[in-house]
C-alpha cells in the first residue's frame, strides 16, 4: 500500500508542478519564478496538512526524488511547452485536485483520526497548493472566488465518498480510485458548465 500511495504522490506532484510552471507562464515570469510557483503548488497542500497533523519532518522532505522531479517537470513545462493550452492546465490542475485529496484523507485515516478530520485533511491537501500558487501570482485564489467554478467543493464531495466507501469496508484502492475520479469529474465538468456556488 505504501508503494501504491508513494506512486500516486508521484502523479499528484507531476500533475501540479506541470499546473503551476504553466501558471506562471502566463504571468510572464522566468524560470526562477516557474520553479518557485512549481514547487509550491505541488507541495504546499501536502505541508499545510502535516504541519496541521504534527507530521514532521513533512513528507516531501522525506523523498528527495519528489524534488527532483517537480524541478525537472517544472524546466520541462516551462521550456518545451510552448503553447500553453488552457485545457492541459485545467486537466493537470484537475488531476492534482483528485489525487491529493484523497491522499490527504488517507493519511490522516492512517493516524486514526476522525473521518471529518480526514475529510477536512483531503480538502486542505488538494486546494492548498493551488491557493498559495494564485497568491504568488497577485490575484484572489479561484477557490475563493464567488463567480469562480466549483473547486473545494469537488475535493469535498469526493473524499467525503471515499471516506464514506471506506467506512463500509470498500476496498482502499477501488474507493481511492472512485474518489479521485469524481473530483476529478466534477472538477471539468463545473468549468465545462459554469457550475458556482449560489451567489449571496
Amino acid at each position: 500500500m505504501d508503494e501504491i500511495l508513494r506512486f500516486l504522490t508521484y502523479i499528484a506532484v507531476i500533475a501540479s508542478a506541470v499546473s503551476g510552471a504553466l501558471e506562471a507562464r502566463k504571468y510572464q515570469m522566468d524560470i526562477v519564478g516557474a520553479t518557485t510557483i512549481a514547487f509550491v503548488t505541488a507541495f504546499g497542500g501536502g505541508t499545510v496538512r502535516d504541519l496541521l497533523l504534527g507530521r514532521t519532518p513533512v513528507s516531501w522532505i522525506g523523498d528527495p526524488g519528489l524534488t527532483v522531479t517537480t524541478f525537472l517537470v517544472a524546466v520541462a513545462s516551462f521550456y518545451r511547452l510552448n503553447r500553453i493550452s488552457n485545457t492541459l492546465l485545467v486537466t493537470a490542475d484537475a488531476v492534482g485536485l483528485g489525487i491529493f485529496s484523497i491522499l490527504g484523507a488517507t493519511y490522516t485515516l492512517q493516524l486514526q483520526l476522525s473521518p471529518i478530520v480526514a475529510i477536512l485533511m483531503g480538502v486542505v491537501t488538494g486546494i492548498f497548493g493551488g491557493i498559495l500558487r494564485d497568491l504568488l501570482c497577485v490575484r484572489i485564489p479561484n477557490v475563493f472566488g464567488q463567480s469562480s467554478e466549483l473547486y473545494a467543493t469537488c475535493s469535498f464531495a469526493g473524499t467525503s465518498l471515499f471516506i464514506l466507501l471506506t467506512a463500509f469496508h470498500v476496498n482502499t484502492l477501488l474507493a481511492s480510485f472512485i474518489g479521485t475520479v469524481t473530483i476529478f469529474a466534477m472538477r471539468l465538468l463545473a468549468l465545462r458548465f459554469k457550475m458556482t456556488l449560489p451567489a449571496p
